[in-house]
């Protein structure tokens, strides 16, 4: 009788839950290789924007010179990014203002990021010079930068998504958007 329980004691035994819990994750997002065209915008640069940028929205702003905003709407992956075109017209101290402003922008996301790495653009044969900065942590923009020909063209440009800025969730798309921003920088052509 002592065999015959045995066997029945284990099985109750065995059979307790044990709950492991699991740490949490995120979906693995991959995105398709980037497809770019050249824009066909009425501004006075031209730049190759990912197809996968469907809505193009683009305005005049008002400012001291000629000026427009440009949107690249990603609705697949709910980023914008957003550029800002500001003539200089040969105005050494409009140059000066402009990389002020610029960079002041960016370093307003030092609140809240944990790091902002910049990297020099420049492209003497282009005649493209600039800055990219790559923003890290929960603030708003995860990239931002500018290029110049310091002389008669400024662009700007920022990344947004539409969401709660949580890093670790939106870096695949970032680190997809900031690919498309880089070739931005290196495919403008002033007019």
């Amino acid at each position: 009788m002592k065999i015959c329980l045995l066997p029945l004691v284990f099985a109750l035994v065995a059979c307790g839950e044990n709950y492991v819990p699991k740490p949490k994750a995120y979906l693995r997002l991959d995105y398709p290789k980037a497809n770019y065209t050249t824009s066909n915008l009425d501004v006075p640069f031209t730049f190759e924007t990912n197809l996968l940028a469907s809505k193009i929205k683009l305005k005049p702003v008002k400012a001291p010179t000629n000026s427009y905003g440009i949107n690249l709407e990603y609705p697949t992956i709910k980023g914008t990014i957003f550029l800002t075109y500001k003539a200089i017209d040969g105005n050494k101290k409009n140059l000066i203002d402009f990389l002020r402003d610029a960079q002041n922008f960016t370093q307003k996301h030092n609140i809240k990021a944990d790091a902002i790495v910049e990297t020099v653009y420049e492209n003497p044969n282009k005649k493209t010079y600039g800055m990219f900065y790559e923003v890290a942590g929960n603030a708003a923009s995860q990239a931002q930068f500018y290029i110049t020909d310091s002389i008669n063209h400024f662009l700007t440009g920022s990344l947004y998504f539409k969401t709660k800025p949580n890093y670790d969730s939106i870096l695949p798309a970032a680190h997809y958007l900031q690919k498309d921003i880089k070739h931005i920088m290196e495919t403008v052509r002033w007019r």
